[in-house]
Order: C-alpha cells, then structure tokens, then sequence
C-alpha cells in the first residue's frame, strides 16, 4: 500500500482537486483507493459524490482503536469510473476535534496511523486541512510521503518551505514521510504565473512535480462531482486528465525508483513550522 498526505498550510491552492485528480488518474490505471477526507471543510468527500457522510472521519479520530478507519469506508458515487475510489468521509466537527486531540499527551499525533492499521488499499491518499495543526500532523504521521501544493503566486516559495520543514520534521522522528515532490497547481498563461512559475523551478528544482494547469474543466468537474474523464469532449476536459495521468505516473515512477527528495538547498528553519511534541 501507497499513503500520501497532500498538504500546504496555505487555503485556497487546489489541495482536493490535486488529490481527486490524482485519485482518478490512479483508479483509470486499475488501482484500489482510498481517499482520507482530512479537511473540517470536506471539499473531498462533496467532489466524490458524498454529503454528510457517517461514519466520518470525525468518528475515526474520536478514539484510539487500530483499524477503526475501516468501518468508515465507503464507496464515492463517481460514474463511469470503474474502478471508483472509496472514501473516508470529511466531516465539519473535525474543526472542534482538534483542540480535543492536543488533550491526549499520548497519542495526538498518530491516531490516524492506528485508525488505518489494516487498509488494504493500493493507495490511499490523505487530503489534509489548509494548516500545520494536528490534524495535519496527524495526516504526515499516517503517509509514506507527502506532495505539497502550491499555485504561482507571490509568497508561495516561503509557504512551501514552511511545509517542507514541517514534513522534514516530522520525518527526522518517524522516517517518513519522505517528500514526493512540490505541484504547481493552476498555472495560467499569465506573464505573472510565468514569473512565479520560474522562481519556483529556481528555487526548488527536481523537487517540481508536473504542473497542472488552469482549465474550466477541472472546476466543472469538482462542481459537478464527476471525473474529468466523465465530462467527455468538453473543452480542456481530456488535457486536464492527460495532466493528472503525467502527474500520477511521475509520483508511481519516483516510488518506484525509491526517489529521495529530502535534500533542499534553501530551506528556512521556523520555530512556528509545527506543533509537534519535542
């Protein structure tokens, strides 16, 4: 099994459409998925077809019982996508579980961990909320790696060296998760994207995964709770899916070749970067 956290401390940068779009280029290739809705706001769980789920993820993180994410999972309600990704759904209580996690000195950190003993899953890929807080953490603490999201705008190469520290942090303690790599998410054709998009390449290099650029399709699909493969001809639609395919195929290929991307050259040391226990 394969467990990837899909994070950036930053809101707004497209970390769900990230993790639907590699999840639909995974199940296309004939994987078993499994999407962790991480996020109180459960973007995830509404663009896999699903809406008040229960049991929620918010039930998994109420107690810590190895394998309890188990008796949470349940198939999305994507068409035409066989075979479909299963879902843990998002829940908007997580935004009061945390505070109730940070109670446990214990086993704060790693209750996700427990709860996924016992997956037997392909892949399973954890779409973690826009923070550093302990939910986050407890989603790095469940993956094998992690890709961090982020969108060519200013002050996004600070946003992504916060992150990388937190996920170097926390694999300095556990050895994992290792960095996947960094996705430029909703590129445009802007001359400012094309700045940004260079500062970027400049500063982080080989840790750049395939971008994804910005097309309509991608939102009409998420609104819509399909596959970009379900919305046929439309304008962008197989572009959009051909990029999320190139983005899954680099992130299996660089599992496979065992890729470390742990090295950065420009990487800024901040005392606020986690909430990790010492």
């Amino acid at each position: 099994m394969q467990s990837i956290a899909v994070v950036n401390q930053k809101g707004g940068v497209g970390k769900t459409t990230i993790t639907l779009g590699i999840a639909e280029a995974a199940t296309a290739s004939g994987l078993r998925v499994l999407v962790v809705d991480l996020d109180p706001q459960a973007n995830a769980s509404s663009g896999l077809g699903i809406w008040n789920g229960s049991p929620s993820i918010d039930d998994v993180m109420a107690e810590p019982r190895a394998g309890s994410a188990i008796e949470a999972i349940r198939p999305s309600r994507w068409p035409e996508q066989k075979p479909r990704p299963d879902l843990i759904p998002g829940s908007h209580l997580l935004a009061n579980r945390e505070p109730l996690l940070a109670a446990d000195p214990v086993g704060a950190q790693d209750r996700l961990k427990l709860a996924l003993a016992g997956v037997t899953h392909d892949l399973v890929l954890i779409d973690c909320p826009p923070s550093l807080g302990l939910l986050s953490i407890n989603g790095l603490f469940a993956a094998e790696r992690a890709i961090i999201v982020t969108e060519p705008a200013a002050w996004a190469a600070d946003g992504v060296d916060l992150m990388h520290n937190t996920v170097e942090r926390v694999s300095g303690r556990l050895g994992t998760p290792k960095l996947a790599g960094i996705v430029v998410n909703r590129v445009g054709r802007t001359r400012d994207n094309r700045y940004w998009c260079e500062q970027l390449q400049e500063r982080f290099g080989s840790l750049l995964l395939p971008q994804i650029q910005l097309r309509a399709a991608v939102a009409e699909a998420s609104g819509q709770s399909t596959t970009l493969r379900a919305l046929g001809k439309r304008p962008g639609a197989a572009e959009a899916a051909g990029q999320f395919d190139a983005l899954w195929t680099e992130l299996d290929n660089r599992q496979g070749r065992g890729q470390s991307t742990q090295h950065h050259d420009r990487m800024t040391e901040s005392p606020t970067a986690t909430t990790i226990e010492s």
